[in-house]
């Protein structure tokens, strides 16, 4: 069974090389949470002097599939039951920083 098509929103074509960005809705964002705080996954080869880490992505929109994967997997892996998956449907607004 193929994917349902999603709802665009927004849809930006550039007429120079004729890219397209499409903004589409989503129900909900899936997270990874540790210990109920948000979390950043790094990925650091030790043997190699590369000093540029790789990030992983612990947000999933549309799809908790990823995410209870990536939470059991990570719990295996550092042998806790902590991580764990939240729903986020919607936020707080925040303003950027003002410039001086």
């Amino acid at each position: 069974m193929s994917r349902p098509k999603p709802r665009v929103l927004l849809s930006y074509t550039d007429p120079k090389s004729f890219q397209s960005e499409q903004v589409v809705a989503a129900r909900a964002i899936y997270v990874v949470l540790y210990d109920g705080n948000p979390i950043n996954l790094k990925s650091v080869n030790t043997l190699s002097d590369d000093p540029n880490p790789k990030y992983r992505r612990v947000t999933f929109p549309e799809s908790p599939g990823h995410a209870f994967n990536l939470a059991e997997k990570l719990n295996r892996m550092f042998k806790t039951t902590k991580f764990e998956v939240f729903e986020f449907t919607g936020g707080r607004k925040i303003d950027p920083p003002t410039k001086n």
